[in-house]
């Protein structure tokens, strides 16, 4: 069912060439993986503009646009954003990320979506580089427009371009989300994934069968939200496992937590079998460790909620041994902030997101997203991963690297655009760098000598369903955007 009813007015928004694109972004479907819509759009624009544009091997979208006469000998500046959204919606929200637009409404100064993410990251920088290529009064020197694929669920889109497919000098990275801050830096990312087999064994006699529930949670982006103390749904379910295990004699049948690498855990569900008999003490201690949870989560995660529902007893259950591994390895798995910034004062360093915990009938994995602006936090992180892993009796893996982007501080368009940013808004921007994974990193390794920077609007709580962004905030970017291009030196 169309929701274009419900989300009138976003398109005369002003400017009204952005929302435009970025309304009709959400009526297309595009979690990571299934971007061939949009690509299909972001093609079709450039065919009805009468631009140059090309799809690669890696399900890029690359875009050329000629210099405004005159501005020929500008250097060449790449707009780069991505075509992908995270997919995330509350409990109660009935909605098909593959298949579904997107329902949002301007609430005050922002817009945001009901019950899922927005897709403001990175909707927003794919409609700021349409509107900059529909214009034809924009002055410019040669352009290109760089739409990736898959960045949220991998970066193989960035991984996957191809040296010399690039003719810019300066990139542009329209995927930062705090209007005002000019980025020059990265962490880099790695995913890091520990199994188990296990045998599925026969409940034992005379046990009752219950569903534990933890719901309510914030959620977040795993990089940008990683020290704000919120609820991981992982870390609380195995907190219930542990008391269960060693004090109750719970049997585990099946377990499902979180959903993305890249997002705070808001959720899990555990099938348990509990000895009949101790079924009332084992709820009883679950309320009261409930209550000391949520008294700890009180200020940063006030909407937990931990709920016990009986349900059938379940015919199998995993075999003990292998549930009391798990658990100790979920306890002893590093989690949230471990390490800050030495040269950037109050910039996380490296950290580890305890993403997903599930089971599947046969193995159960605990998935993680490593994060580093470092080789060696990296590396010591993920030393730390490997020898949980074996002091459990199993391997960690670990794959889907990218690296970091350091920053530099002597950056021709950094100084630039500090210039043009003085001069529109009467301030000088902040110059950060962004415990989170940005594509410049990636791409600046496969293209050397790149003058880049990442900005954009004020976005909050993206990767979770209170995503929001800040509609004035998208009016001042596009604004510092076009006047970017228009101060490009030669």
């Amino acid at each position: 069912m169309s929701n274009a009813g419900m989300s009138i007015g976003i398109p005369d928004l002003e400017p009204k060439g952005l929302w435009n694109h970025f309304y009709r972004l959400m009526q297309i479907p595009r979690p990571s993986g299934h971007e061939a819509a949009v690509r299909e759009y972001v093609a079709g624009v450039a065919k009805n503009l009468g631009l140059q544009s090309m799809v690669d091997n890696a399900g890029n979208v690359i875009i050329r646009k000629p210099a405004t006469p005159g501005m020929e000998n500008r250097r060449g500046v790449i707009l780069q954003a991505h075509l992908d959204m995270v997919p995330q919606k509350t409990a109660g929200t009935v909605h098909d990320f593959e298949k579904d637009p997107i329902d949002a409404v301007i609430d005050g100064e922002w817009v945001h979506a009901r019950g899922t993410t927005l897709g403001a990251d990175n909707g927003i920088g794919i409609a700021a580089a349409l509107d900059v290529l529909s214009s034809d009064t924009l002055c410019h020197g040669p352009l290109e427009a760089l739409f990736t694929a898959n960045e949220e669920a991998g970066m193989t889109g960035a991984l996957g371009l191809n040296p010399g497919m690039l003719n810019g000098e300066i990139l542009l990275n329209l995927d930062s989300e705090d209007e005002g801050e000019l980025f020059v830096g990265c962490a880099g990312g790695l995913d890091g994934t520990i199994r188990f087999s296990y045998s599925s064994v026969s409940v034992p006699p005379d046990c009752t069968g219950v569903n534990i529930m933890v719901t309510g949670l914030r959620g977040g982006h795993s990089g940008m939200d990683i020290n704000l103390g919120r609820g991981n749904a992982n870390r609380i379910m195995n907190r219930i496992l542990h008391m269960g295990v060693d004090r109750y004699d719970v049997h585990l049948a099946s377990i499902d937590g979180g959903s993305l690498r890249n997002a705070i855990p808001r959720e899990s569900t555990v099938l348990l079998a509990v000895p009949s008999a101790r079924m009332e003490w084992f709820l009883e201690e679950l309320q009261t460790m409930a209550a000391s949870i949520s008294s700890e989560l009180m200020q940063a995660d006030p909407g937990l909620r931990i709920e016990a529902e009986p349900v059938e007893v379940p015919e199998m259950v995993m075999d003990d041994e292998v549930v009391k591994r798990l658990v100790e390895t979920v306890s002893a798995c590093p989690d949230g902030v471990c390490g800050m910034s030495v040269e950037m004062n109050g910039l996380v360093e490296t950290s580890n997101n305890l993403a997903r915990v599930k089971s599947d009938g046969s193995t159960v994995s605990v998935e993680c997203l490593l994060r580093s602006s470092t080789k060696a936090g990296m590396q010591k992180l993920s030393d730390m991963i490997d020898s949980v892993a074996r002091e459990a009796g199993s391997l960690a893996f670990f794959d889907h690297g990218y690296p970091g982007w350091q920053p530099d501080p002597a950056s021709p368009i950094l100084k630039c655009m500090s210039d043009i940013y003085r001069g529109l808004f009467g301030k000088i921007p902040e110059i950060r760098a962004v415990h989170a994974g940005l594509e410049c990193g990636i791409i600046g390794a496969i293209c050397p000598g790149l003058d880049m920077i990442s900005f954009g609007p004020t976005i909050r709580h993206p990767h979770s369903p209170d995503e929001k962004v800040n509609v004035a905030s998208v009016q001042k970017f596009r604004d510092f955007l076009v006047a970017t291009l228009e101060g490009i030196p030669e």
